[in-house]
């Protein structure tokens, strides 16, 4: 055997018995150096029972009740495995081991690696959270909201400005407003080879800018705990919209109560503490009071995110939903508003709202800024919901 194949036949050796844990002592050997802490470090996640390195040195499990080791363990996995591993990792720590009461020291929160659902798990804890770890549960916090601004806000930003632009554009404009490039693109089907011309039997104008607010946007978010997420997304993206002097954006979240943070639109860290993860779902209830917010109802995009399990009057929530679309209002429903994939989801009623002609479906944030674009124009929403895999058909 090559001296090349033998070290790959090594590194295939180490890496199954990295996989396999201490199972796989016998067959393939014991970790040593820094793969055996790699290993405890692991194992204190996925073992069971123990401290994380046993005095035999032998792979046992268990971060034992104290911050102290908590915090040491988080110090390992940041130092062994890259970013996304890590947050994977914590996730994981958070459901296993229940470590949600050692998050609310402030010791805890500095070592942790900050994501999204990290900072679901910060705000369902909002309310019991101590004064002292607060301040660092919101430099958690701002480190995501900073983060996702920069993922989404130059996209939202642009989409957006552009689908009110081209919404605006009008047919029959005078000599001076006619956008010539956009007219000779729409009308090249009526070239004439003879002439070397194109006719136009369309003229297309440019759109007339106004300061003037061109539409409503209503996001009315489901707070419930398997939304933390969505809560997340949805939070940064309406203080993002609300931005842009061309839309007048509200924000509302709900369980069984509504609270809206429209007035807290220009901080997202504190629309984002102003929610309460947890609790039941009465989506009826919501859409009532989001209607009150609707005065412009063919200048309106209603986004509802909602995984669509509903604990209040289900047949009232689809008469709303039919009045506001039969009212022109365009009706955006997302059963999930976050990167975590396939969403689970009333399936029912999911196929009642698509029998009315929304359709419901899973969206990434990435693609969010392009689906408000096509709200904004009154684009067939299905073809998102069909790229979605997740819509639900009437």
């Amino acid at each position: 055997m090559s001296e090349q194949a033998d070290a790959a036949r090594r590194e295939r050796t180490r890496r199954w018995r990295m996989v396999l844990g201490a199972a796989a002592d016998q067959s393939l050997g014991q970790a040593d150096g820094r793969d055996q802490r790699v290993d405890a470090a692991l194992a204190a996640l996925y073992d069971g029972g123990g401290p994380p390195e046993s005095p035999s040195g032998r792979r046992s499990g268990g971060l034992g009740g104290s911050a102290p080791s908590v915090a040491r363990w988080l110090g390992d996995i940041r130092e062994y495995f890259p970013s996304t591993v890590v947050q994977v990792m914590q996730a994981d720590a958070i459901e296993r081991l229940d470590l949600t009461r050692l998050l609310l020291e402030p010791e805890m929160l500095g070592a942790v690696e900050p994501d999204v659902h990290l900072v679901g798990t910060l705000l369902s804890l909002n309310r019991v959270m101590p004064a002292r770890a607060k301040e660092a549960a919101r430099r958690v916090v701002r480190t995501v909201v900073t983060e996702v601004e920069k993922r989404i806000a130059q996209h939202t930003r642009a989409a957006v400005t552009g689908a009110l632009h081209r919404a605006a554009r009008i047919s029959r404009p005078r000599h001076t407003d006619i956008d010539w490039d956009k007219t000779i693109r729409a009308n090249l089907r009526h070239f004439q080879p003879e002439h070397r011309t194109v006719i136009p039997e369309r003229l297309v104008g440019y759109g007339r800018r106004s300061a003037a607010v061109q539409r409503d946007v209503v996001l009315c978010v489901d707070q419930s705990g398997s939304m933390a997420a969505s809560v997340v997304f949805a939070g940064v993206f309406a203080s993002v919209l609300a931005s842009m002097k061309s839309l007048r954006t509200s924000l509302v979240v709900f369980d069984t109560a509504i609270v809206d943070l429209t007035e807290q639109l220009d901080d997202p860290v504190e629309v984002l503490f102003g929610t309460q993860l947890g609790g039941g779902t009465d989506i009826n209830r919501a859409i009532a009071y989001s209607r009150q917010l609707i005065t412009r109802p063919r200048d309106s995009i209603f986004v509802l995110i909602s995984d669509l399990y509903e604990g209040g009057v289900r047949e009232e929530m689809l008469r709303r939903v039919a009045e506001m679309t039969a009212a022109g209002v365009q009706v955006v429903v997302l059963l999930a508003l976050s990167d975590d994939g396939a969403a689970a989801y009333d399936h029912d009623n999911a196929a009642a709202l698509a029998a009315l002609g929304v359709p419901a479906f899973a969206c990434t944030p990435d693609a969010f800024p392009d689906l408000i674009a096509a709200a904004v124009e009154r684009r067939d929403l299905r073809v998102f919901a069909e790229r979605s895999g997740t819509t639900a058909q009437g």
